[in-house]
């Protein structure tokens, strides 16, 4: 396995801010989908616990911070293009605000 640099994400494409998949480490299920700049890829990178960047609130948050619903960060991936990320990681309590295990609860 090859190992990237934080160089290599391109923030450009997405004004500053690249797409975050989070999977469970042991389950391998999609836990959610958000979005982060330089900072919290950085502050991830550092503390080894999640955090995002809030397009609702324009802040960046580390997942738990009021729900206690914390993310522990094994390893980070970054796709092919360089503009997509990948967080696995052990979660603890529900991924999803809604209180559901996963915010990919429901069908179309």
């Amino acid at each position: 396995m090859s190992t990237a640099v934080i160089t290599e994400v391109d923030f450009a494409k997405g004004d500053g801010l690249v797409p975050v998949v989070t999977q469970d480490a042991k389950s391998g299920k999609v836990l959610m989908v958000a979005y982060a700049n330089k900072e919290a890829v950085e502050l991830t990178l550092k503390t080894h616990m999640a955090h995002y960047w809030s397009r609702s609130r324009n802040k960046l948050w580390k997942k738990g911070e009021e729900s206690g619903n914390v993310q522990k960060v094994h390893d980070v991936l970054i796709d092919c293009d360089g503009d997509t990320l990948l967080y696995v990681v052990d979660q603890t309590g529900p991924a999803c605000h809604t209180g559901n295990e996963t915010c990919f609860f429901r069908k179309l």
